[in-house]
């Protein structure tokens, strides 16, 4: 998969959004392990919640075509950039500006994606819509993807898969419990260390 071109943004606008680093790349090449599966798949729509400058969500659509791509993010500045990033990339993308997917309740989306504020930080620190909101993750560094997965099946259609970027300290032995208390299995896609870092990206289907 192609890394998206990037150069259309400003380095200023990163101390509002956050940058794409070693995380953001990671989901990337766990997409590119799973193409070939997705496009046997062939998904119509796909959703990436949180997406920060767009990288994610517009790499998979350079690379998975005919399918209907949206994101989410609770920063309006960063749903601007997605939008901006997907179109010098030459892909067509809806941003929403709104925490998690709570307007689509009716299991529309075959893909989801999260990289969620991981970091393990004060619950006070959950609540910003800014930059902050990129990276603070509460207890375990899990309170905003704990609320996620409740939401999972309804906006995931029945046969959809979730990708879900995690650290070690996310404990993600329990996500996977949580899932499966949930009706889905799931599959460790691609792990690696960076820098104090154990970063992995979960697989989630029925």
């Amino acid at each position: 998969m192609e890394t998206p071109y990037q150069n259309h943004i400003n380095k200023d606008d990163f101390e509002h959004v956050y940058e794409p680093a070693e995380d953001s790349f990671l989901l990337i090449d766990a997409l590119e392990k799973e193409l070939t599966f997705l496009k046997q798949m062939k998904p119509l729509y796909c959703l990436e919640i949180g997406s920060g400058s767009g990288v994610v969500i517009t790499a998979l659509g350079m690379a998975l075509h005919n399918s209907i791509y949206f994101s989410t993010d609770i920063n309006f500045k960063a749903c601007l950039m997605s939008k901006n990033t997907a179109l010098y990339n030459k892909v067509l993308l809806e941003c929403v500006n709104m925490s998690f997917a709570t307007c689509f309740q009716d299991k529309k989306f075959d893909v989801v994606i999260f990289n969620p504020p991981y970091v393990v930080t004060e619950t006070e620190e959950c609540k910003s819509n800014g930059i902050e909101a990129s990276w603070a993750g509460g207890l375990k560094g899990r309170e905003v993807t704990d609320k996620l997965l409740d939401m999972i099946p309804k906006i995931l259609s029945d046969n959809g898969v979730f990708y879900l970027l995690l650290i070690e300290e996310n404990i993600p032995e329990e996500v996977i419990q949580i899932m499966s208390y949930k009706g889905y299995k799931s599959e460790f896609v691609i792990k690696r260390r960076v820098k104090n870092e154990n970063q992995l990206v979960l697989k989630f289907n029925r």
